[in-house]
């Protein structure tokens, strides 16, 4: 109970830092431009985007509090800007919310490792993807859970190696990034 305390207590400290408020609005930007340009429709219940490549590099980056911030933030904003498919609906906000307590528990201050990616993707594809967003699709469309939950896990079963290897580069990129002199000189620790 203490560890998961200190998680918590840790990652909503880091906004504490002015560095890292302005990286997340940095991500916050990046993030719509890429709902807007990088969303592609395969079925209306079926999207592939990279629009969560900037809230993963904040759950990474500031743990699972944060992230849930974030997450529901980033929701709630895109849904404002580009409302894909129809009214707003909280449970896919609260999708976004749990997805980022997940990826911050699992990669928040630990070495970046592609199994912990793995393993952080799976959670998220099953219980969020496949469970909760297949549930919400079930109650804002009518239509039959299990009829819908074939296409939507086969898709995620695809795309879960897939995502493993983007997530896997794109962190180790961001890792280096930071790493760099010219950003450790104004970090604050």
């Amino acid at each position: 109970m203490q560890k998961i305390k200190k998680l918590y207590s840790d990652s909503f400290k880091e906004l504490t830092i002015t560095q890292n408020l302005v990286l997340c609005g940095l991500m916050a930007a990046l993030a719509v431009v890429l709902n807007y340009t990088t969303s592609i429709f395969i079925t209306p219940n079926i999207r592939i985007g990279f629009s969560g490549l900037p809230n993963r590099v904040v759950e990474y980056l500031f743990g699972p509090g944060i992230g849930a911030i974030f997450g529901g933030m980033m929701d709630i904003l895109k849904y404002l800007l580009k409302p894909d498919g129809g009214a707003f609906f909280f449970g896919y906000t609260l999708s976004a919310m749990i997805a980022g307590v997940i990826y911050g528990s699992i990669l928040y201050k630990k070495p970046l490792r592609i199994w912990r990616i793995l393993l952080a993707e799976f959670f998220v594809k099953l219980f969020v993807n496949c469970g909760l967003n297949t549930l919400w699709l079930n109650m804002m469309n009518g239509k039959a859970f299990m009829a819908i939950l074939p296409a939507r896990a086969l898709k995620n079963a695809i795309m879960l190696p897939i995502d493993t290897a983007i997530l896997f580069f794109t962190l180790t990129l961001v890792t280096k990034i930071l790493n760099t002199t010219e950003f450790r000189r104004f970090k604050r620790d």
